[in-house]
């Protein structure tokens, strides 16, 4: 483009600039005008990084043209806008494309919308076992009540079928304001003896759960800390309050934006894969007091009117004239164009390449610094509808649809033609067949006469008729339509809602559905894997960047505290999607099974068979109150299993008391038989002592025994005799 392009254009517009001073910002001779933002050894230039700008602006280009081709079919506009040469001829084209993704939207976005939390998280080690329920906790709640999750689905999903291709910018948003707070002033003192029982019922209350501290008064979590830190029992003392200017978090929750496809330029060198991309470069509309608010970026007072300029920006130059003349005055609310550059560089000059962010407005540089999200990769995710070989970008349903879509409406606009182009409720008379006062008669729609030499009446007017539709035209358009429900797999009812138009018999039917079922779940798994790589990088910011504690809400009336350094892990995450199809079919199969069984399933296996059924009906509260169901007790049938329980104790306790007599009475037997054992011994004893004194009386042992036993007894006593004879005799002798 030469100068005097530039002159006339400016002058046209009515700006004010110098055209020298814009031209010149835009040649490659003119130098950095940047402080040194970093202590890099080998930091990149701007010109540096407009290479590669400029490496991915040719392919850019041409894949910018494809989609707005796509998007140009989709709306009836520009190309695809039928300009007719004839005022007379119809310009109609009906929007088949538009019709096909109108079919798609809702299938696509309600499984992920219609469940209440669409994201599972698993641990992929077991010291991550416990801190994965705590990333899923909070990664549903950021997506159910920070994320405006509605319009993001609806954005991703639209795009993804308009455009082929769904490009997502993920990024964090941070924002405190300053507030003055009334904090009370403390003074501690050892614990005193009545308090002493109080601080040490809080401290074990704290040492159980730590989550229950929140819940004590100020004054007895201050007593804690300081009992802790001087490891002795303190008592802290309100003496006033005093005011404190501090800051408050409003805002510290991931931010995922849906990039328009001319702002995201990626390396073209990557072959299809993001993650081998060396850089991205993202382009955004800002002015001065945005970029100020967010306190990233520096040397925004070396931003000059002419950067702000659009021509000063190479390749926006006369792309937008009203962007030009609608704008703020100024000059911090005065929009330009910024570039953010995310990859790779030698920062070091070492051969290392690490991962960087800049963003520069024209030529220049307002912020330098390394990746600064833990996964320390690109913050981009691409997911195509169709995908194509060696391309991060997708082709939609439009690429197929475009030849029947200008066939049809080349169609419909023949039989609008030949329907317009017939007089159509017109009447012609012949000019012999009234005179002039009957033929007043006949436009006043009163009785009149006809000449009498008219033979057949009805010949003398004449009503034109549209013209007949060959049928060639409605079976092309048919033709055409049924082409394209088989090129893409929605049945978007163009032949009518009978069941003719799925099939004759219930197997066609059933293949029908199958077929379009599995190539709708087949984009939905792209459509997953892509809010899978999201949820990943929004669990490592999670780690990195949260505050140190966060309150979830799990049901309407449980919270839980999850904090931050509990976070860290690696785990891998799924997505609990399906679709309507897949959930009722499973729903039915349930339900045929309960049917089947009936009450031979036991009752935990029937409620939570029910519970399942409800939550494919997409019925969460009725899953959740059959899960935590637990019926109440009959007072008539708690008594009843009362007595029972009473009166198989007592039958029990009877048992106990027979089996005792029993062994009681055999013990007593026993007892009996041997005491009758021993009486029969010694009767036994007492006849053979019988027998044996028979025995010897006869045989004269028992005699001879007592001659023997009698002369012994003399015997001694004769000695005793003498010796005592002795001893009257000599006593003294005998001393």
């Amino acid at each position: 483009m030469s100068k005097q392009d530039v002159e006339y254009f400016l002058n046209s517009l009515g700006l004010p600039n110098s055209t020298t001073e814009v031209f010149m910002l835009n040649t490659p001779d003119n130098q950095d005008q940047t402080s040194k933002l970093t202590n890099w050894k080998n930091p990149p230039t701007v010109a540096e990084l407009k290479q590669d700008y400029q490496l991915a602006k040719t392919n850019h280009s041409a894949v910018v043209t494809q989609i707005d081709k796509f998007l140009d079919n989709l709306h009836i506009r520009g190309s695809a806008k039928i300009k007719s040469r004839d005022k007379n001829r119809s310009s109609v084209q009906p929007k088949l494309i538009r019709k096909q993704a109108e079919w798609r939207y809702a299938p696509l976005s309600e499984p992920f919308l219609s469940a209440e939390n669409i994201f599972k998280v698993f641990p992929t080690t077991w010291e991550d076992a416990d801190s994965a329920e705590e990333n899923q906790l909070v990664l549903n709640h950021q997506f159910n009540n920070q994320i405006k999750k509605v319009k993001f689905i609806d954005d991703y999903v639209r795009n993804c079928v308009n455009e082929g291709t769904v490009i997502v910018r993920t990024g964090w948003t941070y924002k405190e304001v300053p507030v003055t707070k009334q904090v009370p002033e403390y003074s501690y003192i050892p614990c005193p003896e009545e308090y002493m029982q109080q601080l040490m019922d809080a401290a074990q209350v704290v040492l159980s759960d730590p989550s229950q501290k929140e819940l004590l008064p100020d004054a007895i979590q201050k007593s804690i800390d300081a009992t802790v830190e001087n490891e002795r029992p303190i008592w802290a003392v309100q003496t006033g309050v005093v005011e404190v200017k501090t800051t408050e978090v409003v805002l510290n929750q991931p931010e995922l934006t849906v990039c328009d496809y001319q702002d995201v330029l990626p390396d073209p060198l990557c072959k299809g894969d993001i993650d081998k991309a060396n850089f991205v470069i993202y382009r955004f509309e800002t002015s001065i007091a945005e970029l100020a608010k967010t306190g990233l970026y520096s040397n925004l007072d070396l931003i000059t009117k002419g950067d702000k300029n659009s021509i000063a920006q190479a390749d926006e130059a006369f792309q937008n004239a009203t962007y030009l003349s609608q704008n703020f005055s100024d000059n911090n609310r005065q929009k330009f164009t910024a570039y953010e550059y995310w990859g790779l560089w030698d920062i070091n000059g070492d051969g290392i390449l690490k991962p960087i962010v800049a963003t520069w407005v024209n030529n220049t540089c307002i912020r330098m610094e390394e990746n600064p999200y833990p996964d320390q990769r690109l913050p981009f995710v691409f997911v195509s509808y169709l995908p194509t070989k060696n391309s991060l970008y997708g082709e939609p349903d439009g690429a197929l649809l475009e030849e029947n879509q200008s066939i049809i409406g080349a169609v419909t606009r023949g039989m609008i033609d030949l329907m317009a182009r017939s007089a159509n409720g017109q009447k012609g008379v012949r000019k012999d067949a009234l005179d002039v006062v009957n033929k007043r008669k006949f436009l006043n729609g009163e009785d009149y006469e006809i000449n009498g030499n008219i033979a057949d009446p009805s010949s003398i007017v004449y009503t034109h008729q549209f013209a007949e539709i060959p049928q060639s035209a409605p079976f092309m358009i048919d033709y055409q339509n049924n082409e394209a429900e088989g090129l893409t797999g929605v049945k978007a009812f163009s032949g009518g809602l009978s069941g003719e138009s799925l099939g004759d018999v219930a197997a066609g039917v059933r293949s029908v559905l199958d077929a379009a079922s599995k190539r709708e779940m087949g984009i939905l798994r792209r459509l997953s894997a892509g809010l899978i790589e999201i949820g990943q990088r929004i669990l490592a910011m999670n780690a990195e960047f949260l505050s140190e504690e966060e309150v979830i809400r799990i049901t309407n009336n449980q919270f839980k505290t999850v904090r931050r350094d509990s976070l860290k892990g690696r785990y891998d995450i799924k997505l609990e999607i399906s679709t309507a199809e897949t959930d009722n079919a499973k729903a039915q199969e349930l339900a045929f099974m309960l049917q089947t069984m009936g009450n031979t399933l036991p009752a935990p296996v029937t409620t939570t068979l029910l519970a399942e059924i409800a939550k494919l009906r997409k019925m969460p509260h009725v899953a959740h109150a059959i899960t935590n169901w637990k019926p109440e007790p009959d007072p008539y049938d708690q008594k009843m299993r009362q007595l029972a329980e009473e009166q198989a104790i007592l039958k029990n306790e009877l048992i106990r008391a027979q089996i005792q007599a029993t062994l009681t009475g055999a013990n007593l037997d026993m007892s009996r038989a041997e005491l009758a054992g021993a009486q029969t011994g010694l009767v036994q004893s007492q006849v053979d002592q019988n027998n044996l004194d028979f025995v010897e009386q006869e045989s004269g042992v028992k005699q001879e025994r007592d001659l023997q036993r009698i002369g012994h007894q003399a015997e001694s006593q004769a000695k005793l005799a003498v010796l005592q004879n002795v001893l009257n005799t000599h006593p003294r002798k005998s001393l």
